[in-house]
């Protein structure tokens, strides 16, 4: 949802101008209770609560509950609500987002109880994806850390930030499995694997909501968008997704219930479609499947109008339709779309909806606004002096910065091009080196791209006075007006250099000759990933590869900094750049950041989250994908297998790949034992050595294949990792344990279990160089 902000300032004067006179009825309201000690006294306390709050209210305040409008700063779909501050005065508002700072959701939050019946607060939310004022990288990157504290402290500094600028809902994680490229979402969810998905959702979850909701610091998470929304055909936005159940379970749904099993206070539901009914309308999904098996207690929200797009897929002839059975499949609250606002009424009326129906809707979404202390302080403690004090902080900062380096993946580093000496003279160029806009990314919430820390002035705080620097742009970072005309409405802030390709490219070239080295910036503008932003061709844009063709014909080595939302094809990158980089979209502190890892300062240990392809015509490409009846075998190649004519099978790099600034070599792996049976464990062991001239990190990863089962299984699954630190000749034993829990899948009936037989293990730096073992499991 890409978005046009509003001035700040022109919204708090709106609010500002609100009529204060309030109802003559008196709010008819009591104060929540204290916290108590345990969860059962917690519970019990919020039912009566609950139970004594919805005795008061009459149908058309138990359906105002249920809606959700946006007003504020941001217009983040096709509609835009109206007469809002007329609706909340007749309790016909439960929340409201894309609104924040203390002045503004104070004005919200005293139409809400000062100037209403009942007196009920708002829950306000907003896209906090990967950071609100202090932007961290895209949560693709976060993903390629590894690193399930750093998700999660980046999630607790947006937790900080947004709750003081009186947010206390976010809709974040998407955790979304992504295996196709082409779709811009890849860069908002943690890739293409269901294991390291899973740890990413319930850390992220974790940081958001902290160890107490109801603390001012925190904001309850929302899950989306369940589900399998990352599975969109042909990778376009909004397009439909069709799989069977048995690989929902396998594949898919993990990280959604990691969510849950972390406490997740909301979930957002997708605007695909799921066995031929919208998600927004699936019963199975969001009754059978969320609350009765996963057992799920809090709030489902709808995507964006998603209720009013139910006719579109042809599921309703109406409106009226559509939203009586989104409430009867599960969905408690309509973002934006007031279907339930103006057809609840009259479908509970008529009989085709019962008012227990909407009661219980009614019901979450006052146990969530309960959970978050908002009937104790709707204000949650929020100040402008609050806000200042926290937005920003140093210590935040250097958490991002700290953060994005380790995000980064070296994918090519030859004859030790990188690290950078701290000396000599730079050619910096590329139209990406001098940008702040373009590092913060998409859904960058409130950040300001004007406090980000560009390349250019990275290199130079990192590098000091004995570097010199030389800055040519080059290229645009794309060529056509009309696609720069279309980010720019969205806040893009692109320019078209008018010169002619040749001479940007000439200037640059010009440059190189006079530098010892070569650093070009090169990849996509904030607005090329992220929602409505699926491309069919993930090459580099513009003429932004014919200016790399440029610069490799100086001599000059050559090294190649990526910034982009979504995995790129790159080959000819890979065969002819010295050093390649990826750095996604670092964030505020995105210049400091990759400055450090280009000189050294710290020892880049990303490793992927999603395969890399050769080309486009690969896609989807994912390294846990079945074997075929007649698997490609590169070794002795034959015609009737399962390949292409013109391309190898082979992904340009491989999950899990990352290269480091020093070498780390495997010893041979060891299992404890050959065979393993229910109620055991069996250890796989493995040395790995730091052989090189660094201390650095490494991600040692352990897959599991099951040779034969009932229901046919990955080539390979992730099942485990451990991240170290080595000193330079440095080496450590390390040990995964294995159960039967981890060798559990769901068969065709979709019951979880082991079944007997042999497994393969492999353990390695990334999911194709490894080595591997076997075991079985016996009865």
């Amino acid at each position: 949802m890409l978005s046009r902000r509003l001035s700040p300032l022109l919204l708090a004067g709106a609010l500002l101008a609100l009529p204060a006179a309030a109802q003559k009825t008196k709010p008819a309201k009591t104060k929540a209770p204290a916290p108590t000690a345990s969860p059962a006294d917690k519970a019990a306390a919020m039912r009566t609560y609950v139970d004594a709050l919805l005795a008061k209210m009459t149908l058309d305040e138990k359906i105002g509950q249920l809606n959700l409008l946006t007003i504020g700063f941001d217009v983040t779909g096709p509609m835009v609500s109206k007469n809002v501050d007329e609706n909340i005065r007749k309790g016909l508002v439960g929340g409201v987002f894309n609104t924040y700072t203390p002045n503004a959701t104070r004005k919200l939050q005293e139409l809400a109880t000062k100037q209403t019946r009942l007196g009920i607060p708002l829950i306000l939310g907003y896209d906090v994806v990967h950071g609100h004022r202090t932007i961290f990288p895209a949560p693709l990157g976060l993903a390629a850390s590894w690193d399930m504290a750093a998700v999660e402290r980046s999630a607790r500094v947006a937790a900080e930030e947004s709750s003081a600028d009186g947010l206390n809902w976010v809709y974040s994680p998407m955790v979304d499995i992504a295996r196709d490229p082409r779709w811009g979402r890849v860069m908002e969810g943690a890739g293409e694997d269901p294991y390291l998905g899973a740890l990413v959702a319930a850390a992220t979850v974790r940081g958001y909501q902290g160890p107490d909701l109801s603390a001012n610091n925190a904001v309850m998470a929302c899950v989306k968008h369940f589900a399998l929304y990352g599975a969109a055909e042909a990778g376009r936005e909004y397009n439909t997704t069709d799989m069977s159940r048995v690989r929902m379970y396998n594949e898919y749904l993990a990280p959604y219930k990691a969510a849950v099993d972390a406490g997740a206070g909301s979930l957002m539901s997708s605007f695909n479609e799921i066995d031929g009914i919208p998600a927004t309308a699936n019963r199975w999904l969001l009754d059978d499947l969320l609350r009765k098996e996963w057992g799920f207690k809090g709030v489902v929200v709808t995507d964006y109008a998603s209720i009013n797009e139910i006719p579109t897929h042809g599921y309703a002839a109406t409106e009226a339709e559509a939203a009586r059975q989104a409430l009867a499949a599960g969905s408690d609250m309509d973002m934006v779309g007031e279907t339930f606002l103006h057809h609840l009424g009259a479908a509970v009326k008529s009989g085709q909806l019962s008012e227990a129906q909407v009661t219980e809707a009614c019901r979450r979404i006052l146990e969530a606004k309960y959970k978050l202390g908002l009937f104790q302080d709707a204000y949650r403690g929020v100040t402008p002096a609050r806000a200042a004090a926290t937005m920003l902080k140093p210590e935040f900062r250097a958490s991002a910065r700290d953060i994005a380096r380790k995000t980064m993946v070296l994918l090519k580093n030859e004859r030790q091009t990188l690290p950078l000496k701290k000396s000599g003279t730079i050619a910096l160029v590329g139209p990406l080196a001098n940008r702040q806009r373009d590092l913060i990314g998409p859904w960058s919430a409130a950040g300001d791209w004007k406090q980000a820390v560009s390349l250019e002035q990275g290199i130079k705080n990192v590098a000091g006075n004995g570097v010199k620097v030389i800055y040519a742009k080059g290229a645009n970072v794309i060529d056509d007006p009309q696609l720069i005309e279309r980010l720019n409405r969205d806040n893009g802030l692109l320019d078209l250099d008018p010169r002619p390709s040749e001479q940007l490219i000439a200037e640059a070239v010009k440059a190189a000759q006079q530098a010892d080295v070569v650093v070009a910036a090169v990849g996509e503008a904030a607005g090329m990933s992220g929602e409505a932003a699926s491309r069919s061709d993930i090459g580099l844009p513009g003429q932004q590869l014919e200016l790399l063709k440029a610069l490799k014909k100086t001599g000059k080595p050559l090294v190649v900094v990526l910034m982009n939302g979504r995995p790129l094809a790159l080959p000819w990158e890979q065969a002819n750049a010295d050093a390649i980089l990826e750095t996604w979209l670092a964030g505020t502190e995105g210049g400091n950041a990759i400055a450090d890892v280009l000189f050294g300062a710290y020892n880049p240990a990303g490793h992927l989250t999603m395969t890399f392809p050769q080309n486009v015509g690969q896609i989807p490409i994912y390294y846990n994908h079945k074997s075929t009846g007649r698997p490609y075998d590169s070794v002795a190649p034959d015609k009737y297998k399962s390949r292409y004519l013109d391309v190898v099978n082979e992904p340009l790099y491989p999950f899990g790949f990352g290269l480091s600034y020093t070498k780390f070599s495997y010893g041979k792996p060891q299992l404890s034992k050959a065979s393993l049976r229910p109620g055991e464990g069996l250890d796989v062991t493995v040395t790995v050595q730091n052989t090189g001239s660094y201390d650095g990190e490494e991600v040692a990863q352990l897959y599991l294949r099951d040779v034969a089962a009932s229901v046919t299984r990955p080539v390979k699954e992730l099942k485990g990792y451990q991240k170290i630190m080595l000193r330079k000749g440095e080496s450590r034993t390390l040990t995964f344990h294995l159960t039967p829990d981890d060798l559990k899948f769901y068969n065709h009936d979709l019951m979880l279990g082991a079944e007997p037989g042999e497994f393969r293990v492999f353990v390695g730096p990334n999911s194709r160089d490894v080595q591997e073992l076997s075991f079985t499991l016996q009865n």
